[in-house]
C-alpha cells in the first residue's frame, strides 16, 4: 500500500492530466482571479511538502544511493541547479529543526515560499540569546502579518521586529545589529574597474547601503526616470543609458574643492590639446589619467567641468595653462537656471538644477564670452550634443535649441 503523500502526489497528477487540455481563455474573470489565488496556495503546500521530504530524507536517502547528500541526488534526478536543491535542503532543515510554525503555515498555505524565506532570514538574525519566549513570540508575528505583506516588506519588518515583540530591549539590539551590519559593509565594500578595449570601461562595485543609496538619488536626480513624453528623445533611451549618462555628468561636475589634495593642488584632470584643434574642434586631446579624447569633447568639458586645458603651440610650448574665467560665476548660473528653469532644447524637460551651462553664442575655446548673455543651459545628454560634429546646433530666438544631423 502506498504511502498517503505518496497517493497525494498521484492525485495531483491525475486531477492536473484531467484538465490538461482545458483552455484558460474561456474562463470568466472572476474564475481566472479565484483560480490564480488559490494555484498559488495549492502551489506554497506542495513546496511545504517537498522540503518536509528534503528534511525527512537528508541521511537515509544519500546514504542508499551513496550520493553526498539528498539534495545533490535530488538534483542529479530531477535536472535542478545543484544550487537550488542545496538552498532549499537548508530551508528544509531549518523549518525541520526550529520554525515549526512557520512550516505549518507553508503546508497550510497560508504563507508562500518567498515569504517564507524572508521570514526565516530575519528570525535566524535576532540575537542569541533572546530566549524562546520571546523568538516564538517574533515568529508568531511575522506569520500573522505575512497576510499583508510580500517578501520585501516582511524583510525590512523582520529588521525591526524586536520593537513589536520586545520593545524594552530592542534598541540595544538594534544598536548592536547595526554595528555588525555596517562593519560586515565597510569590509566588503569594493570597487574595481575593467576596460573593455572598445573605449568603455566596465565598473563592478559593491557599496554599504547608504552609500549606494546615496549614489542613486544623485544619479536618478539628474537621469529624472520618472518623467516620461513622447516627445522627449533623451527620455525615450533605456533608464540605464540615461543612468549612465547621469553617472558621467555627476563625475564631470564634482566640484575640485571638495577633492583630496595631492601636491598642494586639488586633484584634477589636465587636457592637452594643440590650440589649432582647440579652435577647429577638429582632431584628439589627451588627459593626464591618460586617455585620448576629440577635441568636441574637451571643448564640452570646457564648458562647465573641473579641467585645465593645457593648450599647446606649434611646437609644443605651453600657451595657457587654464583659465577660470571660462567657468560660470554661481550668481552667473543662479540667473540662468531661474531664466531657463530647465534644459532649453525644445521637449526636454530636465530641471535647471541637473543641467550644464554652455557657450552658445561661441564657444569658449575660441574666445566666447562667459556671461549671461552668452550662455545657456543644457542636459548632459544635450550638452554632449551640442559639441558633438555630427549635429548641428540650431539657437532659436525665443531661447530654445533644437538639433540637426549633419547629411
Amino acid at each position: 500500500m502506498n504511502h498517503p503523500a505518496l497517493s497525494a502526489i498521484t492525485a495531483i497528477h491525475a486531477a492536473l492530466d484531467e484538465i490538461s487540455e482545458i483552455e484558460p481563455l474561456f474562463m470568466t474573470v472572476a474564475e481566472k482571479k479565484t483560480a490564480l489565488v488559490e494555484i498559488a496556495r495549492a502551489r506554497a503546500r506542495v513546496e511545504a511538502l517537498d522540503l518536509q521530504l528534503l528534511a525527512a530524507g537528508r541521511d537515509d536517502v544519500a546514504e542508499d544511493t551513496g550520493a553526498r547528500s539528498t539534495a545533490v541526488w535530488a538534483a542529479e534526478q530531477t535536472r535542478e541547479a545543484h544550487g537550488t536543491l542545496r538552498s532549499r535542503a537548508q530551508l528544509a532543515a531549518a523549518l525541520h529543526q526550529r520554525w515549526t510554525r512557520l512550516a505549518a503555515a507553508l503546508a497550510a498555505g497560508q504563507v508562500n515560499l518567498a515569504q517564507t524565506r524572508a521570514m526565516v532570514e530575519s528570525l535566524e538574525a535576532l540575537p542569541a540569546n533572546l530566549g524562546d519566549g520571546l523568538v516564538a513570540k517574533a515568529e508568531e508575528f511575522l506569520i500573522e502579518r505575512a497576510s499583508d505583506l510580500g517578501p520585501r516588506e516582511l524583510r525590512h519588518l523582520g529588521r525591526g521586529v524586536l520593537a513589536h515583540v520586545a520593545p524594552d530591549i530592542a534598541d540595544r539590539a538594534e544598536l548592536r545589529a547595526l554595528r555588525a551590519e555596517e562593519a560586515r559593509a565597510d569590509a566588503a565594500t569594493r570597487l574595481s574597474f575593467h576596460r573593455r578595449g572598445d573605449g568603455t570601461t566596465d565598473l563592478h562595485a559593491r557599496l554599504p547601503d547608504q552609500a549606494a543609496n546615496r549614489l542613486r538619488a544623485y544619479v536618478h536626480a539628474i537621469a529624472n526616470p520618472r518623467r516620461t513624453s513622447n516627445d522627449d528623445d533623451f527620455m525615450a533611451l533605456p533608464v540605464d543609458r540615461r543612468r549612465g549618462i547621469a553617472l558621467q555628468s555627476l563625475l564631470e561636475t564634482v566640484l575640485e574643492s571638495h577633492l583630496p589634495v595631492h601636491g598642494s593642488t586639488a586633484t584634477s584632470v589636465v587636457v592637452t590639446v594643440d590650440y589649432q584643434t582647440l579652435l577647429t574642434g577638429l582632431g584628439t586631446a589627451t588627459t593626464s589619467t591618460g586617455d585620448t579624447i576629440t577635441a568636441a569633447q574637451a571643448r564640452r568639458l570646457a564648458c562647465s567641468a573641473g579641467i585645465l586645458p593645457a593648450v599647446l603651440d606649434g611646437q609644443g610650448a605651453i600657451l595657457d595653462l587654464g583659465r577660470a574665467a571660462r567657468l560660470f560665476k554661481g550668481y552667473q548660473r543662479k540667473a540662468m537656471d531661474l531664466r531657463d528653469k530647465e534644459c532649453t532644447t525644445r521637449n526636454c524637460h530636465i530641471p535647471a538644477a541637473f543641467c550644464h551651462a554652455h557657450h552658445w553664442r561661441e564657444p569658449w575655446a575660441r574666445g566666447g564670452k562667459t556671461n549671461l548673455a552668452d550662455g545657456k543651459l543644457l542636459c548632459p545628454f544635450h550638452h554632449h550634443r551640442a559639441h558633438d560634429p555630427t549635429w548641428d546646433t540650431h539657437h532659436h530666438s525665443d531661447g530654445s535649441t533644437t538639433f540637426t544631423r549633419r547629411q
